[in-house]
Order: structure tokens, then C-alpha cells, then sequence
């Protein structure tokens, strides 16, 4: 199963990728770790990531591109992976088909989690609301203000992959508003189609 998981932040994509990776033994890939995986093995583009984080800028969509490429060509991606937080961009997803296509790989799924922004504000209060309850350390960006500026980047840079994939016939939307086992079905229902 070669899979992208697409929705806003709060929209239930890590716990959804989680319960995919437990049950078809595929790896989560996300670029925040693939990155610094290639920094940490020292690998050619690895190199190159890290002298742009290291001068304070932002890593290219090519070198993105270039671990991303390199990373489902690695072993445990044989039977095959979630992607979630790639692609960012249409560029990106452009990249990643003839990566796939050079590869002799397809895509299986692109499910996008639907969600009411306002609600996702709410649920994002609520978790910092039980992490404190908890003992937990929140992130610094758990708050409405960073959370609605994050939902807006979302919108503008990511949101128009939906129309992308819509147009590739790709494209699934689920109601990631219903309960997590309900969507976690819908997901299983759309992979067995696959």
C-alpha cells in the first residue's frame, strides 16, 4: 500500500497513519524525520540539507524531493508506505509522480481527511487542556493564535494538492470529523477498493 494522507493539522492523519502502519506493517514516513535521518547518515543530499538548515534557511523542494525519492527505495518500503506532510506543494507532488514512475511505482490512495476548521481549534484546546491536566509539556504552538496561522499556511501552500489529485482521479475525502474507528473503516474501505 502506497499511501498520502492529506488534511490540516489536528485532522487526525498521524493517529489514522499509526493505526494503517500497525495493521499493513508499512513505515510512516514524514519529512521532519526522513530529513534528519539523511543528515544523521550523513548521505549526499543529507549533506546538502544540512548545510541550508545550518545557514538558517529553508531545504529545497529538490533536496525534499531527493529523500523523499531515496527513502521509499529503502527496504522496509517494499510493501510500501504513508506519506503524510509530503507532498507539501503541487510542484512537490509533480516531483514525487515521476519519482514513482522512474521507480515502477504507483500510488494506491490519496485520502484527504475533511474537517470544520473551527472545530479543529476546539479539539487542538481541548488536547493542550488534558496534556496540562496530565503533567504533559505542551508545544509552544498549541495555542488558538499559532493554530488558526498554521490552518491559514495549510490553506494557501497545501489545500490546492486536493484540486491536484481531484484532477489526476486520485482523490478520496473522508469525513474526518466522525469518530476515529469510523473514519479508520472508511479508510479500510477505500484501501480494499485499491
Amino acid at each position: 500500500m502506497r499511501i498520502i494522507l492529506l488534511g490540516p493539522p489536528g485532522a487526525g492523519k498521524g493517529t489514522q497513519a499509526k493505526r494503517l502502519t500497525d495493521k499493513y506493517g508499512i513505515p510512516q514516513l514524514s519529512t521532519g524525520d526522513m530529513l534528519r535521518a539523511a543528515v544523521a547518515a550523513g548521505s549526499e543530499t543529507g549533506l546538502r540539507a544540512k548545510a541550508v538548515m545550518d545557514a538558517g534557511g529553508l531545504v529545497s523542494d529538490a533536496i525534499v524531493n531527493q529523500i523523499v525519492a531515496d527513502r521509499i527505495r529503502e527496504a522496509d518500503c517494499s510493501k510500501g508506505f504513508i506519506l503524510d506532510g509530503y507532498p507539501r506543494t503541487v510542484p512537490q507532488a509533480v516531483a514525487f509522480a515521476e519519482n514513482m514512475k522512474a521507480s515502477g511505482l504507483r500510488l494506491d490512495a490519496v485520502i484527504e481527511l475533511k474537517v470544520d476548521e473551527e472545530a479543529l481549534v476546539g479539539r487542538m484546546e481541548r488536547r493542550v487542556a488534558e496534556t496540562v491536566a496530565a503533567g504533559g509539556t505542551v508545544r509552544a504552538d498549541d495555542n488558538p493564535e499559532s493554530f488558526r496561522k498554521r490552518l491559514a499556511e495549510y490553506r494557501e501552500k497545501t489545500a490546492p494538492l486536493s484540486a491536484h489529485y481531484q484532477k489526476e482521479g486520485q482523490l478520496v475525502v473522508l469525513d474526518g470529523m466522525a469518530e476515529m474507528d469510523a473514519v479508520t473503516d472508511a479508510i479500510g474501505q477505500v484501501l480494499e477498493k485499491a
